[in-house]
């Protein structure tokens, strides 16, 4: 059994009372002491700080990075503008996804955050594909923090009050109690937040610092996970891989509109006959949707999903209770035709078939600042 890596923050989780499990070749805090659900009702009502040091950090170099990561991505990645992010993907020749990341134009070189279980493929997959254009650095010596919650802003003008300035998608750059901070603004949680790189020697002096806020408590991955699913977000590996599409994954927007058809750099990146002759014809045989259930019994990952009829349709990819929605939430895959909000679908949990009725997502309402 290999040995788990662990964030620069280990000590001070365990300081803090945190139970570790496996993920991602890491040792990481699912829970501390206030327990999954009350972490996430904190996280919605003040402020959560997440360790996702675990995540990939690679920058790409060379005299052309935009061009070179489109090589290997249908992001429009030379439309980036400074100080600007964009989600985008990995696709493999077969049109599947091999893994979701943020791209952030840094000046002279992009800044990206890729999957933790895929970093050692993705960073083979750009180092091999880029071409003369980028070169490929994997950051090794920084820490990555998310600070999320209606409150994150407040937080953040006390310890750098310049960052308030960003907007969601947003990214600069900081000297904070004499560390470089890359801070930028996406959020995984539906709320405002922050996502801060630090170096890691410093981690722990800035998670010290704002664990000391009196709105900020430390989140574990259980409580992620829930908020995450509550704000409509894909998991790799649980609802998109590398069988599955963008456009059946319901992201063909991260399929930036200078790759789509007709745009002025149509194709160009792997799978790009596949994914785009889906986009145009919207002709996949499923579809990822979301679903609500009433009761109480949430409807976990494999569960299958049928209609009405009692005949199979589709397959839970993400489930669980939604302390927020007060209900639980999942999303799947369903064929095409019962794609439509509103309709009654059928779990089987437990050899029960539980009514789910199909959902828009986010199940909640979303807090990004915009300006």
């Amino acid at each position: 059994m290999s040995t788990l890596h662990r964030t620069p923050l280990y000590t001070l989780w365990q300081q803090r009372g945190a139970r570790f499990v496996p993920f991602a070749g890491y040792e990481m805090p699912v829970q501390f002491e206030m327990g999954i659900k009350r972490e996430h009702e904190h996280t919605r009502r003040q402020c959560g700080l997440f360790d996702v040091s675990h995540m990939g950090q690679m920058l790409i170099h060379g005299s052309r990075p935009a061009q070179a990561l489109e090589r290997v991505s249908p992001i429009d990645a030379a439309g980036i503008q400074p100080g600007r992010q964009r989600y985008g993907l990995f696709t493999s020749n077969t049109g599947g996804i091999h893994d979701d990341f943020m791209a952030v134009n840094a000046g002279d070189h992009l800044y990206l955050v890729v999957n933790a279980a895929c970093r050692a493929a993705d960073a083979a997959l750009l180092r091999s594909g880029l071409g003369d254009g980028g070169v490929l650095e994997v950051v090794e010596d920084r820490a990555l923090l998310a600070l999320q919650g209606p409150s994150a802003r407040q937080v953040m003008g006390r310890l750098c009050p310049a960052a308030t300035a960003l907007t969601f998608m947003q990214h600069a750059r900081f000297d904070v109690m004499g560390h470089e901070l890359w801070v930028s603004c996406s959020g995984y949680t539906g709320e405002d937040g922050f996502e801060l790189s630090i170096p890691a020697a410093g981690a722990t002096d800035i998670a010290e610092w704002l664990l000391a806020q009196e709105e900020v408590s430390p989140i574990g991955l259980g409580a992620r996970d829930s908020l995450r699913l509550e704000a409509g977000l894909c998991l790799y590996g649980h609802d998109m891989d590398k069988e599955t599409t963008p456009v059946e994954a319901s992201l063909g927007w991260a399929v930036g509109k200078a790759r789509r058809q007709g745009g002025e750099r149509e194709g160009g990146f792997p799978g790009a006959d596949v994914i785009l002759t889906q986009q145009g014809n919207q002709d996949t045989e499923r579809v990822r949707v979301g679903l609500k259930a009433d009761g109480r019994a949430p409807v976990r990952e494999g569960a299958s999903l049928y209609n009405l009829d009692g005949d199979p349709i589709g397959e839970v990819t993400s489930g669980t209770f939604g302390p927020s929605v007060g209900a639980p939430v999942a999303m799947g895959y369903v064929r095409r035709e019962f794609r439509e909000a509103g309709q009654t679908l059928q779990a089987e949990v437990r050899g029960r078939r539980l009514d789910m009725t199909v959902t828009p997502m986010p199940f909640v309402t979303t807090h990004y600042h915009r300006g």
